[in-house]
């Protein structure tokens, strides 16, 4: 139940009625009314610009239009009264009965609480992480892959068919990079000095252990044999090793990919080839000769024929290189490939998470999207800026074990699977974030994890409370589905419900705007107004959440605490949190 959703209809019944009564003509278009909470929660329960949005199409003043609006609205018995602000804003106050409607609504749906057809079970393809095989994921990958899987979750929520989808890069020069790099260390497990390791090849001991498996299927059959001979076997055995391990990074995070696509497969099917035919087919493709990046001097620079796909035809800065100079083909050219595949798979609706490095790629592959798909298919790009990891407050460097980079699995072995996901989604994913281990871990409201889970461990120690102080008082699911709930008349209380009821707009806007961070810093206010209650409740008896001499009032107030906890470990949930029954 969406109360939001639920006036929404209500106004569309005025409006019919409005044209039922000529006040207005039929026909008029509603899908921009929306229905909100006001800026100032002192002006009213929820907000509408139904009569701006109609007011010109009807040809009539907006306050005009607001106030027969407002007078239709008033016959409703859940509106306690309606007031026109400004040029026309409707403010609609709603009386205490359809708020404890909302308090049984949540206990009836429990988890299920905020659950949205909106997505109409279209299919979405969430493409994250997708790091290249080349060693263990570090505190950037973590970020990626938080913020999409929640964002799975959340649009799954909100009625989407969602596919978690990996693309593995294993092809192209970086990955004949990691074999040379593993062979080096094929070789230091069969004794031979190795030496410094050059620029450019992989120099983390996380690689001794490939070396140590190619050493015992090999033997000396390499040791001393051209690259020609070794370099695909120990290639595929270092992607192999590498993707275990990723694969084991990614589930300490507790992310695990539906599908994992490979670069190398699209390439040797000849996906690669035939997408790029149909774009030259479709002259989408020529030879020319691109101009020098602007604004720089490159010594080495010199005008080249390429093969260009033409990017600027759908809304890319310039046309896009395919080949390179050796003939070879670009990432770009198997990315568009990759893409297509995609939609062929059936997924028009495509969102890819990249990091902050991959900024200027994101016009290039758009367009590619767009023709490859005749704009059949829309490719939403987010971009998760870096992590910079601290310690009180100053830079820190943790187990450097892959050579140069803090790993995931270090990370999440310091403080713990939850609090690296819920701290990944305390910053919106565009924005940098400061990762500060003695802030996370701390026990303080500072601490946005610890606040919110401490909320739901404070529900729990609710019921324990009442059953050691009041152990006659049922208190059991089925009792408080049916309790009282119009004793609930506190300020405090009935905001707490008005909060817990915003929860299924929330999950719709959060997931029309791909912004998962909203459920956390949701989670933190729902945490705030609760302790809040319960700090007021020392002060003022009448408050307090068990009155002995009250059982009734006591099992309601333990139905609103349960609902609480109830939206807490729905959030938690889609976080992929577990929520804590106690603190330690």
């Amino acid at each position: 139940m969406n109360p939001f959703l639920n006036v929404r209809k209500r106004i569309i019944t005025c409006i019919d009625k409005l044209v039922s009564n000529d006040v207005i003509p039929q026909g008029l278009v509603l899908d921009n009314i929306a229905v909100e909470p006001p800026r100032d929660a002192a002006h009213g329960d929820v907000a509408t610009n139904a009569a701006l949005v109609l007011a010109k199409p009807a040809a009539m003043a907006p306050r005009d239009l607001a106030e027969k609006l407002g007078r239709f609205l008033e016959e409703f018995a859940e509106v306690e009264n309606v007031e026109i602000a400004g040029p026309g804003f409707i403010n609609i106050r709603l009386r205490l009965p359809f708020w404890h409607k909302c308090l049984g609504d949540i206990l009836n749906l429990k988890n299920n609480f905020g659950d949205s057809t909106i997505g109409q079970g279209k299919k979405v393809n969430i493409e994250y992480v997708s790091a290249n095989p080349t060693g263990p994921l570090h505190i950037g990958h973590a970020r990626g892959a938080v913020f999409g899987d929640v964002l799975a979750s959340l649009l799954n929520k909100a009625g989407y068919n969602v596919t978690r989808e990996y693309y593995i890069n294993d092809a192209g020069a970086q990955v004949d990079a990691l074999a040379r790099s593993a062979f080096l260390r094929y070789q230091e497990a069969l004794g031979d000095e190795i030496g410094q390791i050059e620029e450019g090849l992989y120099p983390g001991a996380y690689l001794k252990p490939v070396g140590q498996i190619l050493a015992k299927k090999y033997k000396e059959k390499f040791r001393k044999s051209p690259e020609s001979e070794w370099l695909a076997p120990v290639r595929n055995i270092a992607i192999d090793e590498m993707m275990k391990l990723i694969r084991s990074d990614l589930a300490k995070l507790g992310v695990e990919p539906d599908i994992f696509t490979s670069e190398r497969t699209l390439v040797e099917s000849g996906q690669v080839t035939a997408c790029l035919n149909d774009l030259e087919s479709r002259g989408f493709i020529y030879e020319g000769i691109l101009d020098p990046p602007k604004g720089k001097k490159l010594d080495d620079w010199e005008p080249r024929p390429q093969t260009l796909f033409k990017a600027v035809e759908f809304g890319d800065d310039i046309d896009r290189a395919l080949k390179k100079f050796d003939g070879t083909w670009t990432y770009f050219a198997g990315d568009i490939a990759y893409h297509r595949d995609k939609f062929k798979r059936g997924f028009s609706n495509q969102i890819d998470i990249w990091g902050a490095d991959h900024g200027g790629y994101v016009k290039r592959v758009q367009s590619a999207v767009k023709a490859v798909t005749d704009n059949q298919a829309t490719l939403d790009i987010k971009i998760c800026q870096l992590v910079k990891l601290l310690d009180n407050g100053k830079p820190i460097k943790m187990s450097k074990r892959s050579g140069n980079f803090v790993t995931l699995r270090a990370l999440v072995d310091e403080v713990g699977k939850d609090i690296v996901r819920f701290i990944m989604l305390t910053r919106k994913n565009d924005a940098p974030l400061d990762f500060d281990l003695s802030s996370v871990t701390a026990q303080s409201r500072d601490n946005p994890v610890w606040y919110v889970q401490y909320a739901h461990a404070r529900c729990n120690s609710l019921s324990r409370m009442i059953a050691s102080q009041m152990p006659d008082l049922d208190i059991s699911y089925p009792s408080l589905k049916v309790a009282k709930f119009e004793l609930l008349k506190e300020k405090p209380e009935i905001d707490l419900i008005k909060l817990m009821a915003s929860w299924p707009r929330l999950i719709e806007a959060s997931a029309i705007a791909k912004e998962p961070h909203r459920i956390a810093f949701y989670l933190n206010d729902l945490a705030s107004a609760f302790h809040s209650l319960w700090t007021q409740g020392k002060e003022n008896p009448s408050l307090r959440f068990m009155i002995e001499d009250d059982p009734e009032l006591t099992r309601v107030r333990v139905a609103l605490v349960s609902a609480l906890q109830m939206v807490i470990a729905s959030g938690l949930d889609l976080l992929g949190i577990e929520p804590l029954q106690e603190m330690h």
